[in-house]
């Protein structure tokens, strides 16, 4: 394995990194003597104090430990793992904490979020190329395959969450936010049939699925309910009484509910309303917030087996709907 410094990260960095990389592939096993300071340094033409802070840094962290400071070995069989996720929301918190509490103490999770920005994206993934033991993804998008994810060994990469795309033989445990949408809606048909007209309140600015509209609206005329998609919440819209309202995001979930009490409305008894996605909050709101969606939990014990036994998995998780007192 080759070094080439460049200005992206400090030498010290790109040294760590270097040796990181080195005993991730198994270059360096458990246990072998690490060339020494001035080897090194004479070899990448470095300063032995750069050299220093690379063997203190992968020392503090249990990587490499020394004999009287001076002989560097290998001294951990520490995995690495890459966790990348979209954005910070307490249901993928549900997955982290799963997958944490699965993987045994010698597993490393760095944790990223890409925050929905490509460049960021692509950045992390070529940053992490060879860096770890197995990468766990939130792709950047639901349709289209990212193309930095190519140069990760298929082996080691599980891909989360979105995955209309064509996935090529990758593993994956994602869900689908279509088709698995219509069923879970059919199996509270009876319900919504009491209500006057249903909203979806999808926020132009996430980036939930857009092709969740259409199965949504698939549903409503197939079953003759009448139905609106709202983009965006503005001050001036008014919460129906007996108007079901299906939503995307937390925050709006929060708007409609401040909507409704000014209006004398309360969710459950003068309206209906259904969150995407569980949070531990909605069992207390309201008198409990109806959800829908996956189990995290689930997705987190999937993704800790796909690492420990390094075994493909391809499976799309159930979307279902947690009944509370909103609906």
């Amino acid at each position: 394995m080759e070094l080439k410094f460049n200005n992206k990260n400090t030498k010290v960095q790109q040294l760590t990194d270097f040796i990181q990389k080195s005993i991730a592939a198994r270059e360096l096993k458990v246990g072998d003597k690490l060339p020494s300071i001035n080897q090194l340094s004479q070899r990448f033409c470095l300063s032995r104090d750069t050299v220093f802070k690379a063997f203190t840094d992968l020392k503090n962290r249990g990587i490499i430990d020394s004999v009287h400071g001076k002989n560097y070995y290998v001294a951990s069989r520490t995995k690495n793992i890459l966790l990348l996720l979209d954005e910070y929301t307490p249901f993928k918190e549900v997955m982290y904490n799963t997958l944490r509490k699965r993987l045994p103490s010698y597993y490393e999770i760095d944790l990223w979020f890409h925050q929905y920005n490509e460049h960021l994206f692509n950045q992390i993934i070529n940053d992490s190329i060879g860096m770890y033991n197995g990468y766990l993804v939130m792709n950047y998008h639901n349709e289209k395959f990212s193309e930095a994810l190519i140069k990760i060994d298929k082996k080691k990469l599980l891909l989360l969450d979105f995955g209309k795309f064509d996935k090529n033989g990758y593993s994956y445990v994602c869900q689908d936010f279509d088709t698995a949408l219509y069923n879970a809606l059919e199996t509270i048909k009876t319900r919504l049939k009491k209500y006057r007209k249903l909203f979806f309140v999808f926020n132009k600015n996430h980036k939930h699925p857009q092709s969740s509209k259409e199965y949504f609206s698939k549903f409503c005329i197939d079953n003759n309910l009448p139905f609106e998609i709202i983009d965006e919440i503005t001050e001036k819209m008014i919460i129906l009484d007996n108007a079901f309202y299906l939503v995307i995001k937390q925050e709006d979930l929060v708007t409609i509910i401040k909507k409704g009490r000014l209006e004398q409305l309360k969710a459950g008894s003068d309206y209906g309303l259904l969150a995407y996605n569980e949070n531990p909050f909605y069992e207390v709101i309201e008198n409990g917030i109806a959800s829908i969606g996956v189990n995290w939990e689930r997705m987190g014990n999937l993704a800790a087996d796909f690492i420990i036994n390094e075994d493909p998995v391809q499976e799309f998780l159930p979307t279902e709907i947690m009944l509370r007192d909103s609906l």
